[in-house]
């Protein structure tokens, strides 16, 4: 179990001086990232792209942290794509790939070597091709070299104490695959209104949950916070009530890893509700009434129990009777519920809300969220 120092989460003042790369301001601004994407990619020449461009495919290409683009992209899509969405995380193009269909490749370095790769091996094949990442990066080379079209992500502000991550830079990676992909009628619709104003409604609920979440509000009504605590001395299984949500379900669990050091076990209602709720009759979901006999001078420190953090957009539905069967169990639950008003921007404000609890989670056990020295050493290894 990591030592919390609380004190700390509730002084603006010393979150500050034990943030040295500036994570929590750099969350603070994912709504501005949204805001910039889309000036980049009307600046751009995919701006002119339209529906009667549409392909007859995307394969939408990522590694390490960028993955979430692919899963967010696969999920919107769902049932209702006019095409069929692909995500991939190796270097290997499907074999169907052609001239017919679109590949985006998205890195925040432009360096990662399976996803140059792939967006070099589309523009041999001749597919049209969208990349995403830093200026002047082999991938933008590759880009060029195909003759697609490349969005040059914006440069860090000079308030900027490190570079960013795709744990901080996440609406600068995806924001532009959403606009183009909408823009050729591939997406199902992504709200009530145009594709537009669903980005507008993503930046919107980003820049709340940034206010809700900032590093001057108090624990006990912050959210993340909030949540923070409740994941400092659990084993957090995190659960997404559907599509979207599981992928936010499956960032929170790598953000948890990556941030704060922490490990979590992720899934999606339906289908993997039933390994989880398994987990409920385990040694690590002891009943709740065991912890009124335990004393912490004699038996020790309490040992860890699984915590179910459920990230779901309703409150009915499977994830009802998930969380009251973990509760029956004597498992911790802490419900996070989406409200804003169409389904992008919720899955913003569960992205944004983890992200940021992550962070607090990591200064609270005098952690650095932006750095990973073990990440660092195996990229190293790695080559």
């Amino acid at each position: 179990m990591p030592e919390l120092d609380e004190g700390l989460l509730d002084d603006a003042d010393r979150l500050a001086a034990a943030d040295p790369s500036s994570v929590l301001r750099a969350l603070a601004g994912a709504g501005a990232q949204v805001r910039r994407a889309r000036e980049l990619v009307e600046d751009s020449p995919a701006s002119r792209w339209d529906a009667a461009d549409r392909p007859r495919a995307v394969v939408v290409a990522a590694r390490g942290g960028a993955t979430v683009v692919a899963g967010a992209l696969e999920a919107l899509a769902g049932q209702r794509a006019a095409v069929p969405v692909v995500a991939r995380t190796g270097a290997a193009l499907p074999a169907w790939v052609g001239a017919l269909d679109l590949v985006v490749a998205v890195s925040l370095s432009g360096r990662a070597e399976a996803t140059v790769a792939l967006a070099a091996e589309a523009g041999r094949r001749g597919a049209r091709l969208l990349t995403v990442g830093a200026a002047g990066s082999p991938l933008e080379t590759v880009c060029a070299i195909a003759r697609g079209v490349h969005v040059p992500l914006p440069e860090p502000g000079r308030e900027a104490t490190s570079a960013p991550t795709s744990r901080t830079a996440l609406w600068s990676l995806l924001t532009p695959a959403l606009c183009v992909t909408s823009a050729l009628g591939v997406l199902a619709p992504l709200g009530e209104g145009s594709p537009a104003e669903a980005l507008d409604e993503v930046a919107a609920a980003l820049d709340a949950e940034a206010e809700a979440c900032r590093p001057g509000s108090e624990s006990f009504v912050n959210p993340a916070k909030a949540l923070a605590l409740d994941l400092a001395a659990d084993l957090p299984v995190v659960l997404g009530d559907g599509d979207l949500a599981g992928v936010a379900a499956r960032r929170a669990a790598s953000v948890l890893a990556r941030t704060a050091r922490i490990p979590a076990v992720h899934g999606r209602l339906p289908d993997d509700a039933g390994d989880l709720v398994a987990t409920f009759g385990g040694p690590f979901a002891a009943a709740a009434e065991d912890e009124l006999f335990e004393d912490p001078f004699l038996d020790g420190p309490s040992r860890s129990r699984l915590r179910l953090v459920m990230l779901r957009e309703a409150t009915t539905g499977p994830s009802s009777a998930v969380l009251r069967l973990a509760e029956r169990s004597g498992v911790r639950t802490t419900d996070v519920v989406a409200d804003a008003p169409g389904p992008l921007a919720r899955f913003a404000q569960l992205v944004a809300r983890t992200d940021f609890a992550a962070a607090y989670l990591a200064l609270a056990t005098g952690l650095d969220p932006g750095t990973s020295p073990h990440v660092a050493e195996l990229r190293d290894v790695l080559g």
